[in-house]
């Protein structure tokens, strides 16, 4: 297995005691906690913070548990206003009494770091203000401190970009390091979560992990949003990363060890992926058993299952781990070969196998024409079947980019004779043309003269080519 050490964050067993807490996420199988200082947990302006402290220590070091500070108490500081004051505010003084607070309780602790985020700026606070605010107090919390200290960018706060972050850094020096909740990157990042551990690598000093949707700053569990968690996993292990990588619930509390064995199966199957795609790169042969395996060890469920529950648009769990996979045996073998490999692995393959080789065609070199030959071919072939999972796999990406107008075409229609969502299709829009509308056309007639209804994705891609018609006429 790869090295990896996974954690879980306290605020997500917030209805627990702090010792049965960290007792069920250790039974778990987790490596470390996420522990966030609130008055529920550890308080760190209770008369006896240091004695707790020094028996929480003792705790964890029974159950074998690392430990990093976070800072993102909702109340703590103010009762009436969240998050109040931050290092942004008129008066910052509690907050920097807070961090100076967390850095002793960390080095007590022996923690990893301490992770903390700017905060919000004041209403009509000029941006030049607000960096030197953030600026001066975070030097002066380094300065008063040894403890390792990472600042988080979070979604509608100062700092909410990676790159906000490691500008900071630059400008305070190495000993500033960075928080990435990967969630936040699905959020609010121009790229992945996998780019953005790849940018920030050797800052990184402590890693939250959850789902999320774009443009939406809500944290969900693992498969619920549009994180590609296997490929973020393998981008920690490929920056070197050391530290805890927990896992972020802070509004699961209420089923807290449900969701926390959940997500660690989630997280042990994705960490699988990653062990598999390292040892293809190792051994191209492996994936011969690699390949068939990926269903057991990663999962079977749609990657999107409220919009899209069979997963024939955006595919499924095991999907998306076996285009890890062949893009690791992409990496590896020389031209010609690969194309053969991929190809036995469709033939030999049961559905499943099948369905992942065709979704994941696009990730092969388009420079190998014996690729494009193979894939070509197996997308035919997979057209010629009443699998609507293959057909729906079939007319991705590469069939969109190198399947001939005759043969998509008749690849669209058979999504509507076999009930597949056109949604499906990858560049519908793009390739749609006068003989589709007319094929489209005619199948409509044939629906309606027999009195029986007429799918809705027909009458989309008619509509679609009265767009097309309205829009080369204005021309």
């Amino acid at each position: 297995m790869s090295t990896l050490r996974f954690g879980y964050g306290t605020n997500g067993f917030a209805n627990h005691r702090l010792d049965d807490a960290l007792a069920v996420i250790a039974d778990l199988g987790y490596s470390g906690v996420a522990l966030t200082l609130d008055h529920a947990h550890l308080d760190p302006f209770a008369d006896d913070v240091v004695a707790r402290t020094g028996r929480l220590a003792a705790r964890l070091g029974e159950l074998g548990l690392g430990v990093v500070v976070e800072t993102g108490a909702r109340y703590l500081l103010d009762p009436w206003r969240k998050h109040q004051p931050t290092l942004l505010s008129d008066e910052p003084g509690p907050r920097l009494d807070f961090l100076r607070r967390a850095a002793d309780i960390a080095t007590d602790l022996g923690a990893e770091c301490v992770s903390f985020w700017s905060g919000v700026a004041p209403g009509g606070l000029a941006d030049d203000v607000a960096w030197q605010r953030l600026r001066d107090g975070v030097a002066a919390v380094l300065d008063g401190t040894s403890a390792p200290l990472a600042l988080e960018p979070e979604p509608g706060h100062f700092v909410q970009h990676l790159e906000q972050a490691l500008r900071l850094r630059e400008e305070l020096g190495e000993r500033l390091g960075i928080t990435l909740d990967v969630g936040h990157c699905v959020a609010v990042e121009p790229v992945d979560a996998a780019a953005c551990v790849r940018r920030a690598g050797s800052a990184l000093l402590n890693v939250q992990l959850d789902d999320m949707l774009p443009a939406i700053h809500e944290h969900l569990e693992f498969g619920q949003g549009q994180l590609d968690l296997p490929g973020t996993l393998a981008a920690l292990a490929e920056v070197g990363y050391a530290g805890l990588a927990a896992v972020e619930l802070p509004r699961h509390s209420h089923a807290a060890p449900e969701v926390a064995r959940r997500s660690h199966a989630a997280l042990t199957s994705a960490d699988w992926v990653v062990d598999a795609r390292a040892a293809v790169r190792a051994e191209p042969q492996r994936i011969r058993t690699s390949f068939p395996a990926v269903g057991r060890k990663a999962g079977r469920t749609a990657l999107r299952p409220d919009t899209d529950p069979e997963g024939l648009i955006h595919g499924t769990h095991d999907d998306r781990a076996r285009g890890h996979l062949l893009s690791a045996l992409a990496g590896t073998l020389e031209p010609g070969a690969l194309g053969t490999e991929v190809e036995q692995l469709y033939r030999y393959g049961d559905g499943a196998e099948k369905r992942g080789v065709l979704r994941n065609l696009h990730l092969l070199p388009a420079t190998d024409p014996q690729v494009v030959e193979v894939g070509t071919r197996l997308v035919a072939d997979a057209l010629r079947a009443n699998d609507t999972g293959l057909v729906a796999a079939a007319l991705g990406p590469f069939a969109a980019e190198h399947l001939d107008d005759h043969s998509w075409r008749h690849g669209v229609l058979k999504c509507l004779f076999t009930g597949v969502p056109t949604a499906a299709v990858a560049g519908l829009r793009r390739r749609c043309d006068a003989e589709l509308v007319r094929m489209v056309t005619d199948y409509v007639a044939e629906r309606t003269a027999a009195g029986r209804s007429v799918p809705a994705d027909a009458e989309a891609i008619l509509a679609l080519g009265d767009a097309t018609r309205d829009k080369e006429a204005a021309r």
